[in-house]
């Protein structure tokens, strides 16, 4: 299996430090591969849109249009 660095802020390393009973790596590892997975479920139901990057941005600024009127309701 590869190995894979990580870098993380001072102040979480500080507070994982403060359980060492805790397999940091696996759950590292169980959130990738999660995530992993996530993106290959999108690929398979992006692979077969006809959408093109216009059509998903003119979406994306309807949505947010519609998101902040409600907000303001």
């Amino acid at each position: 299996m590869p190995n894979m660095t990580l870098s993380i802020p001072e102040e979480i390393h500080g507070l994982m430090r403060k359980h060492k009973e805790i397999r940091w790596s696996e759950i590292a590892r169980k959130a990738i591969v999660n995530q992993v997975r996530k993106l290959a479920v999108m690929d398979k139901i992006t692979s077969k849109s006809k959408l093109t990057l216009k059509d998903i941005e003119e979406i994306n600024e309807k949505v947010k249009k519609g998101l902040h009127s409600k907000l303001n309701e």
